[in-house]
């Protein structure tokens, strides 16, 4: 079988190169790790079985997706959490237990049917979940493509669409409880992303590694000044 793992982030492509050297000889992997590397003509040339996108921030264009099947690992039980940021929105929510979905890539957002899902937890920072998610994808479901090639089903439920949240959305307010506080920061703590703040002034307050024990809240602050 040959397969393309398309991914961004540092976690994902460790797991990748892994994947990539224990398969070898038995199945062939390219791994791509920019938006650049996942051209056409070399997706035409090497005629992959699957192209995986486990956590992939970029267009898949229609060229791709229509020739070659697409699947990407959304982190909602969809339909419901169609959309950006889920990890965020399903965290503001207080929603402690979600699916991985893996999907195949359609013209219209998380639209396509769904090949499997799995059992997620919410806990934790947000590259807590991310790689916790990553573990899962690299030993469970892409394995699964290759040993079974299982079929996809047409979504079927509500639909439940979230909105990519904004670096702005990231600011800590006085009216917010600790729970509260605690989900923003941990949210938000991970490669790449906003982290929660707070302004101070003509100071911005920067937070990370949030923990939360006996009614109190720790956490790693650093201080810059406002853009």
């Amino acid at each position: 079988m040959k397969i393309i793992i398309a991914t961004i982030k540092s976690w994902n492509i460790a797991y990748a190169r892994t994947l990539q050297t224990q398969l070898e000889g038995e199945h062939e992997i390219l791994v791509f790790e920019s938006k650049e590397e996942l051209k056409l003509d070399v997706v035409e040339k090497f005629n992959p079985d699957y192209i995986f996108f486990p956590h992939w921030s970029y267009i898949i264009k229609p060229e791709i997706f229509e020739h070659f099947p697409c699947i990407v690992f959304h982190m909602t039980d969809l339909p419901f959490g169609r959309g950006g940021s889920p990890l965020q929105n399903l965290i503001v929510r207080g929603i402690k237990q979600t699916k991985i979905s893996a999907i195949r890539v359609t013209k219209t957002l998380d639209e396509g049917p769904v090949y499997m899902k799995q059992d997620l937890s919410l806990e934790g920072s947000a590259e807590e979940i991310y790689k916790r998610a990553t573990k899962i994808i690299f030993e469970m479901m892409i394995p699964e493509f290759i040993e079974k090639e299982p079929e996809a089903v047409k979504q079927e439920g509500e639909v439940t669409v979230f909105q990519r949240r904004k670096p702005e959305q990231s600011e800590l307010t006085t009216d917010m409880s600790m729970d509260k506080i605690y989900d923003y920061i941990r949210m938000l703590d991970a490669e790449g992303y906003p982290n929660a703040y707070l302004s101070f002034g003509n100071k911005r307050l920067t937070f990370t590694k949030a923990v939360q024990s006996d009614g109190k809240l720790t956490a790693q602050v650093e201080i810059s000044e406002e853009a």
